[in-house]
């Protein structure tokens, strides 16, 4: 009997969101499509959020994916920032919270290192990569979209692992898992 499910990578931004869909088929990933929402040409922060959801809405109502990996926002940037690259984060596992699909948070550290066997890879590396697993003819100019894209491979490389990050299966699960993020 033949298993499939669907993979939504996200990396969240405030100035460009990458995401990459996957088909898992047997145990065999199948590319499905990779691109970015640019938000640059936007200066109110609250529509590139509004804008982040509904994209996401939208991908997740075309492909129906079964689970959503989503890249956590990491530490050194500057307070302000760190704040928007969360409030994104949160927009997009709003989105698919609302459709009750689990999600699955990884630092880039993780993602870079299913990738490539190494943490501090750099994008290049990483989509470089991704073109030669998923025999990709070309890599988009920006490659935030290749970093979605990873979120989804990295997803299914731990897809076999018990402890594989923080879970959410549901709305319900992210309150009952974060007490003190909620009220």
């Amino acid at each position: 009997m033949s298993t499939e499910k669907i993979i939504l990578g996200i990396d969240p931004g405030t100035t460009i969101m990458g995401f990459g869909l996957i088909k898992v088929v047997n145990k065999k990933m199948e590319f499905i499509q990779m691109n970015e929402l640019l938000l640059k040409k936007h200066n109110d922060h609250y529509v590139k959020l509004r804008l982040i959801f509904e994209r996401t809405i939208e991908l997740i109502d075309t492909y129906n994916p079964d689970e959503i990996a989503i890249e956590a926002p990491f530490f050194g940037k500057n307070v302000q920032s760190m704040l928007k690259l969360g409030r994104a984060q949160g927009v997009a596992m709003a989105a698919g919270l609302s459709r009750d699909i689990p999600i699955t948070e990884y630092a880039p550290l993780k993602i870079k290192m299913a990738i490539t066997g190494n943490g501090k890879a750099s994008k290049e590396q990483v989509a470089a990569m991704l073109q030669s697993t998923l025999k990709l003819k070309s890599l988009p100019k920006n490659l935030d979209a290749t970093d979605g894209l990873a979120a989804a491979v990295c997803h299914f490389y731990n897809s076999e692992r018990v402890e594989v990050g923080k879970n959410y299966t549901g709305w319900s699960a992210f309150v009952k898992q974060n007490p003190n993020k909620v009220s």
